[in-house]
């Protein structure tokens, strides 16, 4: 029998912050009022926080104890590589190329600045790295950015990290699907009119691999994830190895995209291959935003992690580079430049294939990253009251299976939005993450100088460095991407916040009302009714009566009658019947001109209310629940009709009586 209050934002709505696993002053253990600690109100709505004066929390270290049941559902350092890399490491297909794309602009002059660029690019990968690796350490519970931002930058800036993050992860599920299927449709053609379809089924997979836990998708993909960079790493250093191409068959044919007659190199150009060629950096932050999903020590783990992933991209994005250089290779139209280097470093042969079927496979994989760091985020925002409750709760496979499900939908609508085209969906791509950068960087800039640990000012001279670098990244990329939709971002992000805190000011005054985190009164006995619906006279109807009896003081049965003539008749059998059964219970006749079921039942209950406000009104409705679930759309929805009307209208208490129809009634 589930019992809950009939309007909602009270009872109910407490219901849902114990749910989300947070707190309040009437479930402390205290016995006397010496026991007592100050109110910390730092969270709003069931997030108030018990110390005593002048106590603080101490540093969390990320090296939480865990059962042997929960630890097994969480990752290893590996198993994190597989599971929070797939977006980084398949930002090497496109990364170099976006980098070629722009410089050769410059034609084949500008091309021989791609090694330069990229260095700078690496450069930039080392100080995230470190820059992550330190935000893992102070930040073991996760949230990478947007944790940062909360501690040193204050609430509002913390929800613009969050938002960006937010909308990068949603983009990032949506550009790696579209990109996947692209490479498939390239070599099978005549499959490009479905690539919607099949976009949505590769959405279908990620989505059910991930509900069934983080541990079970980074042993599914750790396979794609091996095979991938062990292909990138052979085919740089074979690569290596060749005094000169191989094969240039894969681009035969096809018109080049350099640029004539142009051999002026400005600072322009190359600021916008830098920031072209950094997209190539989403999903460093991956990991810092999902430490609580390793196994314990989770931030050693953690960390471990973030340096193996910044070392394989770094060394892949090198060693494309150096081979691009090596081969004077040069953009076409209709082939990755990845496609031209595979051709010649191994031939146009099986090892060709091999390359680009796993490239496939990981750039359409490659959404599981956001899949393993956008719900850890939401759960964080959730238990901050900033995001609904609902998604800081966790499946018995440690999944926040709300946010898993609510990422999957959103990420349906944009590839259904965009027709499965991956360049739609581009240009609002990589904005939101060089955001999230620029702020985490500024905050441990700001950690650094509170802290002021040993050798701070070089680690503070080191995150003020990146700042800079990835906030002139994030202005290029708005600026040259700003009218090829980049402004929708632009746009989405104060909404995005303004939605948070529109929730976190709802939450706020739940938990006043509710009075959350203060000591309330000493509970009292009140005289209880209970009105019972009834239409006729069943088993159900004594289940019913019986349990009301046990439940109130008193006990009412009500029923709603209709001056229909056949209604009639069946209002006075009734009536008949209830006299020759003496239940011992008061049978009362509501009458209603209309067929309405529920006004007349909630506005007797509203009658007694306002008659008797010493009296605590429950109304349970007794229902029958079918032996098999098809069944159940045999129902006539009697009880939900009642319900929904006197919780809308009343105060009073709501029990659902559950009657099971077995297969053996009997």
């Amino acid at each position: 029998m589930a019992m809950h209050r009939g309007k909602p934002g009270t009872s109910a709505a407490a219901g849902t912050a114990a749910a989300s696993g947070t707190s309040t002053a009437a479930g402390t253990s205290t016995t006397s009022a010496a026991a007592l600690r100050v109110r910390v109100p730092e969270r709003g709505w069931g997030r108030a926080r018990e110390q005593g004066p002048g106590t603080e929390e101490p540093p969390d270290t990320g090296a939480r104890t865990a059962s042997p049941a929960g630890d097994r559902h969480r990752l290893t350092a590996l198993q994190g590589l597989a599971a929070l890399s797939l977006d980084a490491m398949a930002s090497v297909a496109y990364g170099p190329e976006a980098i070629v794309l722009v410089l050769a602009a410059a034609g084949a002059h500008g091309l021989g600045f791609t090694l330069p660029v990229t260095l700078a690019i690496a450069a930039l990968l080392a100080v995230l790295v470190a820059s992550y690796r330190q935000v893992i350490a102070a930040f073991p519970d996760g949230g990478g950015s947007y944790a940062v931002a909360k501690r040193h930058l204050g609430r509002r800036t913390s929800l613009v990290a969050a938002a960006s993050l937010i909308l990068d992860y949603v983009l990032n599920v949506a550009v790696s699907v579209t990109a996947g299927v692209a490479a498939l449709t390239s070599a099978f053609p005549e499959l490009y009119g479905e690539r919607v379809w099949i976009c949505l089924g590769v959405l279908l997979l990620v989505t059910a691999v991930n509900l069934r836990g983080v541990v079970d998708s980074a042993r599914a993909f750790l396979l794609p994830t091996a095979l991938f960079v062990g292909s990138i790493l052979a085919m740089v250093v074979v690569g290596l190895l060749r005094d000169g191409p191989v094969s240039t068959a894969s681009a035969a044919g096809h018109a080049s995209a350099l640029g004539e007659g142009a051999t002026a190199v400005g600072a322009l150009l190359l600021l916008k291959a830098f920031a072209a060629g950094c997209s190539a950096l989403t999903g460093v932050e991956a990991v810092a935003n999902a430490v609580p999903s390793f196994r314990a020590p989770a931030a050693r783990r953690a960390q471990r992690t973030e340096v193996a992933l910044g070392a394989l991209l770094g060394v892949m994005l090198i060693g494309l580079s150096v081979l691009i250089g090596r081969f004077h290779l040069q953009p076409v139209e209709g082939v990755t430049v990845l496609a031209q280097l595979a051709d010649a470093s191994f031939g146009h042969g099986l090892a060709f294939y091999v390359v680009q079927c796993a490239t496939m496979v990981l750039l359409a994989l490659a959404a599981n990253t956001s899949f393993g760091g956008l719900p850890v985020l939401m759960g964080l925002l959730a238990r901050d009251n900033h995001l609904p409750h609902v998604f800081a709760l966790k499946a018995d496979r440690q999944v926040h299976r709300h946010g898993v499900l609510w990422l999957a939908l959103v990420s349906a609508a944009l590839l259904v939005f965009s027709g499965g085209d991956t360049n739609t969906l581009v240009p609002l791509f990589a904005i939101g993450v060089f955001v999230g950068f620029t702020i985490c960087q500024v905050g441990m800039v700001r950690h650094w100088y509170g802290e002021r640990p040993r050798g701070w000012r070089a680690k503070a001279a080191l995150n003020g460095f990146g700042a800079l670098l990835t906030g002139v990244c994030a202005v290029v990329v708005t600026a040259t991407r700003f009218t090829d939709g980049a402004w929708l971002i632009v746009l989405a992000l104060p909404l995005i916040v303004l939605a948070f805190e529109r929730v976190h000011r709802a939450y706020t005054e739940i938990g006043e009302r509710l009075e959350i985190g203060r000591v309330p009164q000493p509970p009292r006995r009140s005289r209880s009714l209970v009105v019972v619906p009834v239409s006729g006279l069943s088993r159900l109807t004594c289940r019913a009566l019986t349990a009301a009896r046990s439940l109130g003081d008193e006990v009412l049965a009500v029923t709603v009658t209709h001056p229909d003539p056949t209604d009639r008749e069946a209002a006075e059998a009734l009536r008949r019947d209830w006299e020759l059964w003496k239940p011992g219970v008061e049978l009362v006749e509501l009458p209603s001109d209309t067929r309405s079921l529920g006004r007349p039942v909630s506005g007797y209950v509203r009658e007694l209310a306002r008659a008797r406000p010493d009296v605590q009104v429950t109304v349970l409705i007794p229902e029958t629940e079918p032996a098999r679930v098809w069944q159940r759309v045999l129902q006539n929805q009697r009880g939900s009709v009642v319900a929904r009307a006197v919780r809308r209208d009343t105060d009073a208490v709501i029990c659902r009586l559950r009657f099971r129809v077995t297969a053996d009634a009997g």
